[in-house]
């Protein structure tokens, strides 16, 4: 189990640390476009909204619920079976999907001010501009849900390299409308709005090949009357409540930043993008892996095994997450200079940003552990229990916001409101993870292993040591301000390395060895 699963979860890593990498410089792109400006905020929230609606329908609850039904088909079945899941899931899929895009053109005024209330309310030109974009990244939704259909299948059958690949095509289209074709018409956040569109078209392009290789992409059928796509039909619902808690409370987030300074969508959006690179390079990868491995498990009736891998799972996401939060915070300054203090990115801006960052930090454990453990309902096709969890932790971050952060906004308390948004987020995340841990030891699903307080004091006192040594190195904000870019570079590169190399000594100093993460079942 464990080396297969951790070749898997190497492939989908590397590739998605190429697509983070590819991210990161469409992100710096865009920020030398556009600045921390009204452009930038129009921008922003007409590209959140359809990957906000991509986190629920495609990867949020289609794929927790078609990657656990083709598993089952797969065991049980044939692959004229699974084919005809897939064929019949594709059409009804895309029916619904097709309507929901028609609504989105056509009513995308009441949505930009349902999504950003403040660009209305604060007059300007951010209200008009978001409404013009958000028309052409709108059918980005149709095309990516149904990528991750094929995503799904192709997880389903070990095959992870290329769904992880899609996103790495996107970001190329972004690149070269930003970097060479936006700069050149008088309204650059149009191009990169068409380029959304583009991209998504490619994407669903890349991977009809691969589907055809395992002979299961049939023509795409309206079947409702098939028993599996009902299942996955059912499972969605809840699904889609479950998967969107996070989404709602960064969607909360954007609303309520709406009403701050101009810049604050801006500065949240940068300062989320560096905490996404750790949480997609390894979180979401390995998440990505287990889901299938998991499912299978059950459908095996395997719970031993299930709860092993589950377990060791989260381990690694200890071992790995927590120093990459801590290098977050004491390095969010220069980090956020380096990738994007660039351009019409001003120095406040860095610093808003790095402030947000710092924020944010304290959310990425909690963020990660949530994409381990909801698989564990996932697979085993309980969507409910998701669902109630994740209602507490969004009256979480409500409450926070509505009763601690924006009474402090109100009479002008906070110096950077917009990084209070973002800490009750981590908070509502952690919250999240928690109460996922404990449905799963209360129903006997998890058995933590032994070794887990061992392993905490060793990784806890070796980021503790790295951040000693990496703060030491990076000094402060100003001086990094002041280099120009490719000291910043060679002065990251030399923090990153450093902190990789104290870690994981103080780790070896410490006692621990790779066996240690060696799960109990094979």
């Amino acid at each position: 189990m464990s080396g297969h699963i951790f070749k898997s979860t190497s492939v989908v890593g590397l590739t998605t640390l190429l697509s983070r990498i590819t991210g990161m410089m469409r992100d710096v792109a865009q920020a030398q476009l556009f600045g921390g400006g009204p452009l930038a905020d129009a921008f922003l929230v007409a590209y959140k909204i359809p990957n906000f609606l991509r986190r629920l329908f495609a990867e949020g609850a289609f794929s927790q619920s078609f990657v656990p039904v083709v598993s089952e088909y797969r065991h049980r079945g044939n692959q004229a079976d699974v084919r005809e899941l897939v064929s019949g899931a594709a059409g009804t899929l895309g029916v619904g999907l097709f309507v929901i895009t028609l609504i989105g053109i056509v009513a995308a005024p009441v949505i930009i001010w349902a999504f950003a209330p403040g660009f209305q309310a604060q007059g300007g030109a951010r209200d008009a501009l978001a409404v013009e974009m958000l028309r052409w990244t709108f059918p980005y939704l149709f095309f990516i849900s149904l990528t991750a259909l094929g995503s799904g299948v192709l997880n389903s059958y070990g095959s992870f390299g290329p769904p992880a690949f899609t996103q790495v095509l996107m970001n190329v289209v972004m690149i070269v409308a930003a970097v060479w074709v936006a700069p050149h018409f008088q309204n650059p956040g149009l191009v990169l709005a068409i380029a959304v569109f583009v991209s998504g078209v490619v994407q669903v392009a890349f991977q009809i090949p691969f589907i055809l290789r395992l002979r299961l992409l049939g023509w795409p059928r309206w079947r409702w009357d098939h028993a599996g796509v009902r299942r996955v039909a059912s499972l969605m619902g809840p699904g889609i409540i479950g998967s969107s808690m996070a989404q709602v409370s960064l969607l909360l987030d954007t609303q309520i930043a709406s009403f701050l300074a101009t810049g604050s969508v801006a500065w949240m959006y940068f300062a989320d993008r560096l905490m996404e690179f750790p949480l997609g390079v390894f979180s979401i990868a390995l998440a990505t892996v287990i889901l299938p491995s998991l499912s299978g498990h059950h459908a095996a009736a395997a719970p031993e095994r299930f709860s092993a891998t589950l377990d060791w799972a989260l381990k690694l996401v200890l071992v790995m997450v927590m120093p990459a939060a801590v290098a977050l915070f004491v390095l969010a300054g220069p980090l956020t200079a380096t990738f994007f203090g660039h351009g019409r990115f001003l120095p406040r801006d860095v610093q808003m940003s790095s402030y947000a960052l710092m924020a944010y930090s304290f959310g990425l454990l909690g963020f990660s552990f949530v994409k381990m453990l909801a698989p564990g309902y996932f697979a085993r096709q309980d969507t409910r229990t998701p669902v109630r969890v994740g209602l507490v932790s969004l009256g979480v971050n409500i409450g926070l916001n509505v009763l601690i952060v924006a009474p402090l906004v109100y009479f002008g308390v906070l110096p950077a409101p917009h990084a209070f948004l973002a800490l009750s987020t981590g908070i509502s995340a952690c919250t999240n993870a928690f109460l996922l841990y404990r449905g799963l030891r209360k129903a006997g699903v998890l058995h933590p292993g032994p070794g887990w307080m061992r392993l905490f004091v060793r990784v806890v006192g070796a980021s503790a040591v790295m951040a000693l040594v990496v703060g030491w190195l990076a000094g402060d904000l100003a001086r990094w301000l002041a280099m120009p870019t490719w000291q910043r570079v060679v002065q990251t590169l030399i923090c990153v390395a450093a902190g990789v190399i104290v870690y994981f000594a103080s780790l070896f100093a410490a006692g621990m060895r790779p066996s240690d993460l060696r799960p109990e079942a094979a």
